[in-house]
């Protein structure tokens, strides 16, 4: 588990340098880059808590940032009074495409481009099948999260 802490604490520092050259913190990335890969860009907001990780009242507040800075609006659940979606604008696309060139050079140099395609395969196999059982809701909204992610 510290070999692990210490690769994503590495992978993450190097990732978080690009978003705040966007002014974006990683959380504000996860959440944008998460509604621009989704059905129609938006999740309600329970499903982004849950993929996330945050809580809803932490995912509230992230959303209130980002609506602030026109990146996300809200919108009401025509059938459900109580939900909400959060919908990506395209000034947060916008930010994404901003931000994207350099977080996928980063991947390429500091993850990806240091793996055969085999090992790349089998580790990402390896991380679904711990990622599926330790954090179930990590697709949460998501349809088929295979067929997303490989569309993504």
């Amino acid at each position: 588990m510290g070999l692990f802490a210490e690769v994503y604490t590495g992978i993450a520092d190097k990732a978080n340098a690009g978003f705040a050259k966007a002014g974006l913190s990683d959380v504000d990335f996860e959440t944008l880059i998460r509604l621009a890969r989704s059905p129609r860009q938006s999740l309600r907001m329970s499903d982004l808590a849950a993929q996330t990780s945050l809580s809803t009242s932490g995912i509230t507040r992230v959303v209130d940032r980002l609506e602030r800075e026109g990146l996300v609006v809200r919108e009401a659940c025509a059938t459900d009074r109580r939900a909400s979606y959060a919908v990506i604008t395209d000034a947060g696309n916008a930010r994404l495409q901003q931000v994207l060139p350099q977080h996928l050079e980063d991947i390429e140099l500091w993850f990806t481009g240091l793996l055969s395609s085999e090992q790349l395969t089998a580790f990402l196999d390896t991380l679904r099948l711990i990622r599926d059982v330790v954090r179930p809701c990590a697709t949460a909204g998501v349809i088929n999260p295979r067929i997303d992610a490989a569309q993504g």
